[in-house]
């Protein structure tokens, strides 16, 4: 069994690598170099995979990660740690179409079951009572409440993993890690050797995993996203917005709300706001919440999604003894990520892990053997 530990990456699925060894009294070091446009930081916190059209393993995993998130908060209030920014305050799935809304509600029926306590209460609603629960929203939307959705702050959770690890041992260094074998690591110029490695460097994964000849197939896709300020309402209590398409509503505390999101390809690691994107973000936020006009534009920030072909990459890289990946969460980082994290730690540990076994080597393209 591996006795010590190095994570490369501080996003969502490295913070939650670090802290699953941690409060495992593993020795774990992280690393990471702040580069602009981490997905974690940028992104917009919804916690709700139930609609979600995906099916199969995906989804499997994906409401599986939601389900985690009671026990992660028990973990981390363990430690001392309590503030993350999660809140379940529901989500409202909204649509002109009905026929629109009788579908996506047949979906959650379906899954109902499986989901549990963590879905919570499904229930039809009228565009009065919705505007009741999110006020900006247009007229002529009816919608579908889910209880149990529920969002959290991607900045605000990566800090707590990152104290609560420290709290419990770890260390985290800042600087740029280059993999120069399996199991060892320069950052700036200063060797760091350990047991195994975890590259959980998002879209950046694929070029730290290239030194070692492991080609990956996880690629950046750029998404900006607005941060708006409404005054004289009390937005804590707001649920999500969803109008069955790429875009969204997140309302946090503090009368911020959380509008976009760009979903755009072959940009590579490029963390501009632009044009465009803003231009995008801000008409499909007006088309739903027309409310929300005369709202102050704090700021847009941009994150790089780490998009894989098709289902996440964690596990042990094949023909690396040591070396191990976590990363291709897409647009789910936040909803799946913390699961995955702790479920590979225990991998790593010498565990038996089910919730793995969808997104094993075997699964992996054969690009990955060296």
């Amino acid at each position: 069994m591996a006795s010590s530990f190095i994570v490369i990456g501080s996003g969502i699925a490295g913070a939650s690598v670090f802290f699953a060894l941690a409060r495992r009294s593993a020795g774990v070091t992280l690393v990471d170099d702040g580069a602009a446009g981490q997905a974690t930081a940028a992104s917009a916190g919804i916690i709700q995979p139930w609609s979600s059209s995906v099916d199969g393993p995906f989804y499997e995993v994906y409401a599986a990660g939601a389900a985690y998130y009671p026990e992660l908060l028990s973990h981390l209030a363990e430690t001392g740690v309590t503030r993350t920014d999660y809140r379940r305050s529901g989500s409202l799935l909204v649509n002109a179409d009905a026929s629109a809304l009788d579908a996506v509600q047949e979906r959650l029926e379906t899954r109902r079951a499986g989901a549990g306590e963590a879905m919570g209460r499904v229930e039809r609603i009228d565009n009065e009572r919705a505007r009741e629960l999110f006020p900006p929203l247009a007229d002529g939307l009816d919608a579908v409440f889910i209880e149990g959705g529920g969002r959290v702050d991607g900045r605000t959770l990566r800090d707590a993993l990152l104290e609560a690890g420290t709290r419990c041992g770890g260390t985290v260094v800042s600087g740029h890690a280059t993999i120069e074998r399996p199991t060892t690591v320069t950052v700036d110029g200063r060797r760091l050797a350990a047991d195994a490695i975890v590259v959980a460097g998002g879209a950046w994964s694929a070029g730290l995993l290239g030194a070692l000849g492991v080609a990956v197939p996880v690629v950046p896709q750029r998404g900006q996203i607005t941060q708006l300020r409404v005054a004289g309402h009390d937005t804590s209590g707001w649920p999500s917005v969803h109008p069955l398409s790429h875009h969204y509503l997140v309302a946090f505390d503090r009368g911020r709300v959380a509008v976009g999101a760009t979903r755009e390809d072959g940009t590579g690691f490029d963390p501009r706001v632009t044009a465009a994107g803003q231009l995008q973000v801000l008409n499909d936020a007006m088309s739903v919440a027309p409310g929300l006009a005369d709202a102050t534009l704090i700021e847009t920030r941009v994150g790089l999604r780490p998009l894989a072909d098709a289902m996440p990459l964690v596990g042990a890289v094949p023909g690396h003894p040591g070396l191990f990946v976590a990363t291709g969460y897409g647009a789910a980082g936040l909803t799946m990520g913390p699961l995955l994290g702790d479920a590979l730690a225990r991998t790593m540990l010498g565990e038996h892990v089910a919730v793995l076994d969808a997104l094993a080597p075997r699964d992996w393209p054969e690009a990955m053997a060296p």
